[in-house]
């Protein structure tokens, strides 16, 4: 029987999800399922994103067979050809035989290799800054090549400035009946598992992840919908600020990952010796034994905390066989910018220490703390010792909080007024025929009794001007779930020169027959001007209530959560690197001269195909 569930007016979410599964990819533990989304679009022409895993096939189908309701499916957007978004690819071509595909050269020449049906006279090739109309939506298309796969593709709805993001910003986990990631408790619930997905699954391309996240900055998006876990509409960039960190290998949190290998007990008791004096000393600590955790969540957490010590016994000379292969499994997801303190154990010969180091040291931007803690065994004094000065060794590298800083007598720091807890609001008013508004952050109730407010407007705003001119407004009161767009649209224009409710939609006014932005706020108040005080560049309205009303539960914006969560951060500006990027993938390799056999690691191009940077 289907199961969709709708994201946008004529888009619905038509994938399945799989909880029998073990092992994604056959290697990564999935214990909470996945999610293969697919999407399909309702427009003049209807158009399907991705298809499924063979796993999910018949509800998929089934979807698109009840949404469809006897219609032709037109087009297909193939974005990534993982088998598991393309697994039913031949079989979506067997039932709607006229169906074209849109994809780029490169997934073109891929599904030929995986199938054998006639790709070339229903293939619609696109290439970065392509576009596609379906009627009401227009699409333009950007290549994110090795995010992960080489092919990669995402498209973005210009029309309702979603974004088709392929395996960019998704999850691990089934979707229990919630689609958005607003409807859970994500940062709480789910980004472990989001942060385990992007670490293993994309860790390894940064630098790829960064030049997708630089072309997204130039779009104006208010939906992600990936092929994986939550599709996202509120608070997006509070993701895109962990892809950010996690594709520039920043640690998220300041602290200590211990992994450790114990065969008897010794190793891991010492891990706990240094586990319990960093707590002493106030620092951070998790604990992971490499033998019972799955490595993908040591990799990820690995990327999350600043600090990494690894204590491992000796097993043949060598490393113990599951902290081998962690510490090789780090090295090729690229793990960078870290601390690492290193502890071994062995009867008669302990080399474990040195080979992680001499394995950690091809990685870029390791710092290791002191000498490795040597152990005959068992933890005696003299090695109790080495653990303690490797735990003050690490303290010390840990940043100190800042000294409280006294005012100077007199200095005034405009900043300071920054951390003030104000509001955000749209302020409404009309004059004639003209409807107009604009953005402001201070309001205050004056009095309960009459039930009176006080704003503060700038005099250069038209708002100002008819306030003061007809003496009545409408105050909608923002909420968190309220998108850019909102700011940008009130706040970035003159509404001397533009309709600030152009392409609002449903025209709300209260009784005195001014506007109000009723969509993203949870409530809203009019108010009638008793008393107006001229404060240099602003004019502070006193003004009666004369209506009011609550229209959602949502929370308030604040100034804060705007600069938090709303407002785009700056992009980092990129190291100026020297060497040579591949024209295929866009692997970067550093260096003065590269050698006419020289092959890319990661798409297996040769020199021929890479340009100086």
């Amino acid at each position: 029987m289907y199961c969709y569930r709708k994201v946008k007016e004529d888009l619905y979410w038509v994938g399945g999800n799989d909880r029998r599964l073990s092992l994604f990819e056959g290697v990564y533990s999935v214990p909470d399922g996945v999610s293969y989304n697919s999407y399909l679009l309702l427009d003049e022409k209807t158009v399907l994103f991705d298809t499924v895993d063979h796993a999910v096939e018949k509800v998929f189908f089934e979807n698109i067979e009840q949404l469809l309701a006897g219609r032709p499916l037109d087009y297909l957007v193939v974005h990534h050809m993982e088998p598991d978004h393309s697994a039913s690819l031949r079989e979506l071509v067997m039932r709607y035989p006229d169906v074209k595909i849109i994809c780029n050269a490169k997934i073109a020449a891929m599904i030929k290799q995986f199938f054998d049906f006639d790709i070339d006279s229903r293939a619609q090739l696109v290439a970065e800054g392509g576009t596609f109309s379906s009627g009401r939506h227009n699409f333009t298309f950007v290549m994110a090549p090795m995010v992960h796969w080489p092919e990669v593709m995402v498209s973005y709805d210009m029309t309702d400035k979603i974004l088709f993001s392929a395996d960019a910003f998704g999850a691990f986990g089934a979707l229990n009946g919630a689609l958005f990631a607003d409807e859970v408790d994500f940062m709480r619930d789910y980004m472990d598992e989001a942060r385990r997905y992007y670490t293993n699954i994309v860790g390894k391309y940064g630098t790829q992840v960064q030049a997708l996240l630089k072309k997204a900055a130039g779009l104006e998006i208010e939906t992600i919908c990936p092929l994986h876990g939550f599709v996202w509409r509120k608070n997006l960039g509070d993701f895109i600020e962990k892809y950010r960190k996690w594709s520039l290998y920043e640690p998220e949190e300041t602290g200590v990952m211990i992994a450790y290998a114990s065969v008897y007990g010794n190793t891991a008791n010492a891990a706990d010796i240094l586990a319990c004096r960093l707590r002493e000393l106030g620092v951070k600590t998790v604990m992971y034994d490499v033998s019972v955790t799955p490595a993908s969540d040591i990799i990820a957490a690995a990327f999350k905390w600043s600090h990494l010590v690894f204590a491992s016994t000796t097993y043949n000379a060598g490393i113990f066989v599951t902290m081998e292969a962690l510490i090789n499994d780090l090295a090729a997801h690229n793990i960078q910018n870290r601390t690492v303190g290193i502890i071994e154990n062995g009867t008669w010969a302990a080399t474990s220490g040195g080979l992680i180091r001499t394995a950690l040291e091809k990685c870029k931007n390791m710092t290791f703390v002191g000498d490795k803690v040597s152990i005959k065994s068992s933890v005696k004094t003299e090695t109790l010792e080495g653990i303690f000065a490797l735990a003050d060794g690490i303290a010390a590298t840990m940043p100190k909080p800042a000294a409280p800083v006294r005012p100077a007598a007199g200095n005034v720091d405009a900043s300071a007024l920054f951390r003030l807890s104000y509001g955000l609001f749209v302020l409404t008013a009309r004059e004639g025929e003209r409807d107009n508004g604009c953005i402001i952050n201070t309001v205050m109730q004056v009095t309960d009794s009459p039930k009176r407010i006080s704003i503060a407007v700038n005099k250069a705003n038209l708002t100002h001007d008819m306030i003061e001119s007809t003496g009545v407004f409408n105050l909608s009161v923002l909420t968190t779930e309220t998108p850019l767009g909102v700011f940008e649209q009130f706040g970035f224009t003159s509404g001397r020169n533009t309709d600030k409710f152009a392409g609002c939609g449903t025209e709300s006014r209260t009784a005195n027959g001014v506007r109000y932005a009723g969509e993203y706020a949870n409530a809203v108040i009019s108010g009638h001007v008793v008393e107006k005080i001229d404060c240099g560049t602003h004019t502070l309205f006193i003004a009666d209530v004369t209506e009011a009303a609550v229209l959602s539960d949502a929370a308030s914006m604040t100034y804060q959560y705007y600069f938090d969560h709303v407002k785009p951060k700056p992009q980092p500006v990129p190291e100026k690197k020297k060497g040579f990027v591949c024209k295929i993938c866009g692997y970067v390799y550093e260096g003065e001269e590269l050698s006419a056999d020289f092959v890319c690691p990661l798409c297996k191009h040769g020199a021929e195909d890479f340009e100086r940077l």
